[in-house]
């Protein structure tokens, strides 16, 4: 058995000329244990021996390696017959520079316990770097700190998370039932678009667990070919969910609202605004500037993240679930999904590595070195050797913000819908909340990757069961009682519209201008004895309306165009109340 530990070289020049830097290095402490400290590691000169492979003394300078690193190539001989060269000759440490990836450097017992100096494997662009950076007259000292419990970098992705989830959430709702109450204006036709949304059925969820999991497999095994197809698609749907989330905020600006002239090309032949028309184009460019460059580590994650915070809000308000037992059912489902490819699939792959881990932070041997896109990420704010070497980010991904999200969402349309002061909404956030919370928490004491919806799952569904249950609602809440007209909502009350008395007319008999005023469309305030919804007291509100228009129709025809001005413009009066 091999040990494998991280540490850091830390680098400087000779003449102090320039400040150190650390670099990533692989050791094995059955060899020789790191400092844990770098005021306690031995700051020695490093001497560049990678013109040799260090395996016969041949190689050995003239002098020896008197208190100094020698930092030699990789290959030709064990990884034992070059520190034991190296210890030999007075060196106090020893770097192999490897072209390929790093392993551990491994030996026998016998020859750990001959062995009293620290050898490490360091990469052959680092090495570079530090000719480039320090010239030839350098020290350093190898050191492997302890990782940090938690880093800070977590309270930044809990903001974001936890804000995504709630203004997608209440958004999702609002939207949904401002389209269920009102009527919709005749504006801009070719941007009426932005109101759909898609109900999910609980076939589509079957289809999309399965398309998920045979995506996740097939990332698995061909990884390098499929990670450009997920980045493609990725800045489309990116661009689009962006787009999306700044086009309510364009449209109040006073500007550019001039159309483009007739004109037969696809979408353009619609005569879109001009301001619309920018705001695609800077959508778009946002994108295509993050795709290429996105492997620029210094800033290009704030883009990615930028992104991927508008595209869970697209797909929040675009997709809904219209009952609590669909919201269920894809939770649970999903909850299974994630434990599965997290903590089963290690057991069933040779290299012992989870799927789900490897897919999301990237194959180690990927000759592509690409990431997906599909995570909200964050610089590791601490100074660790596993943020230095492995993971300099903190990842979370996207169905962990829009799983969840999705359930919040419903609980906000059926706040609305109740009207219960948004107590589902605040209750799913708020247990959103605490499962992330959680999930740090494992994260930090077992020093893995965690299936965040192992704990987010149970958070958010227990607690809206509860809140359900605690206000006797259960059965509407598991139903969610389709659309308003099926839930119970206070009664819509329509003031009475005063309309002036109509001119008798001679020629009609007077049996029928008393017909006229009994179905006069006047509306009056009426007494509920019953719970009432709104959408009832619309519907009737409407027969009204239309019986009292076939009665104003057939009463029209022998009446005089002064008794049809005062009719029309009670209708519209009574229209405007109803609207």
């Amino acid at each position: 058995m091999v040990y494998c530990e991280y540490g850091m070289v830390h680098v400087l020049s000779e003449k102090g000329s320039s400040k150190g830097k650390d670099y990533c290095i692989l050791f094995n402490s059955q060899w020789a244990h790191l400092p844990h400290d770098l005021g306690k590691a031995s700051l020695l000169q490093l001497q560049d021996q990678t013109a040799s492979v260090l395996c016969s003394p041949s190689d050995v300078p003239d002098g020896g390696f008197n208190n100094q690193i020698p930092m030699v190539m990789r290959g030709n001989c064990t990884f034992y017959e070059k520190v034991r060269l190296a210890q030999i000759n007075g060196a106090r440490g020893l770097l192999i520079v490897s072209r390929e990836r790093l392993v551990p450097p491994g030996g026998n017992r016998s020859q750990y316990e001959e062995i009293d100096i620290p050898v490490a494997l360091l990469s052959y662009t680092d090495m570079l770097d530090i000719g480039k950076s320090f010239g030839s007259s350098v020290k350093g000292a190898m050191y492997a700190p302890n990782e940090p419990v938690l880093d800070y970098n977590m309270v930044i992705i809990f903001v974001m998370a936890v804000g995504t989830v709630a203004i997608g959430g209440y958004w999702a709702g609002s939207r949904d039932v401002k389209k269920r109450y009102m009527k919709h204006k005749r504006d801009d036709g070719a941007e009426k678009h932005d109101d759909e949304t898609v109900d999910v059925t609980p076939i589509m969820i079957c289809v999309f667990v399965v398309m998920c999991c045979s995506m996740l497999v097939l990332l698995y095994f061909f990884y390098d070919h499929l990670v450009y197809v997920i980045i493609g698609i990725f800045c489309l749907a990116a661009s689009i969910g962006l787009y999306s989330c700044l086009s309510p905020f364009v449209r109040r600006f006073p500007l550019g609202k001039c159309r483009i002239p007739d004109n037969n090309l696809p979408y353009f032949h619609k005569r879109p605004q001009v301001r619309m028309l920018l705001l695609a184009v800077f959508c778009i460019s946002v994108s295509v500037v993050w795709g290429i460059f996105r492997n620029e580590d210094q800033w290009a994650w704030v883009l990615q993240d930028a992104l991927g915070i508008a595209f869970c809000l697209y797909m929040l308000k675009t997709i809904r679930l219209p009952t609590f037992k669909g919201c269920t059912l894809l939770l649970l489902v999903l909850f299974v999904y994630d434990v599965f490819f997290v903590f089963i699939t290690p057991f069933l792959t040779k290299t012992g590595e989870s799927i789900m881990v490897e897919v999301a932070a990237g194959p180690s041997d990927s000759a592509t070195h690409e990431k997906l896109p599909m995570v909200l990420k964050v610089p590791r704010l601490n100074s660790s050797p596993l943020a230095l070497c492995d993971r300099p980010f903190s990842l979370l991904g996207f169905g962990d913000i829009l799983v969840p999200g999705l359930l919040v969402a419903y609980c906000h349309r059926f706040d609305i819908q109740v009207q219960s002061s948004r107590v589902y909404f605040v209750a799913c956030t708020i247990a959103y909340g605490i499962g992330l919370l959680v999930t740090f928490v494992a994260l930090a004491l077992m020093q893995m990757g965690q299936p965040a919806l192992l704990y987010l799952v149970p958070c958010t569904l227990l607690t809206s069961f509860a809140v359900a249950l605690w206000r006797k609602e259960l059965a509407m809440f598991w139903t969610g009682s389709g659309f308003a007209k099926d839930l119970p909502q206070p009664p819509l009350v329509i003031a009475p519209v005063n309309c002036p008395e109509l001119p008798k007319d001679s020629n009609v008999p007077a049996s029928q201008q008393d017909t006229e005023q009994m179905t006069s469309p006047t509306l009056h305030v009426k007494e509920l004895h019953g719970p009432t919804s709104a959408a009832e007291e619309l519907a009737d509100t409407d027969t009204k309306t239309d019986r009292s228009e076939i009665s104003i129709a057939q009463s029209e025809e022998p009446a005089g165009q002064n008794k049809d001005s005062l009719e029309s413009k009670c209708l519209n009066a009574e229209q405007n109340q109803l609207e």
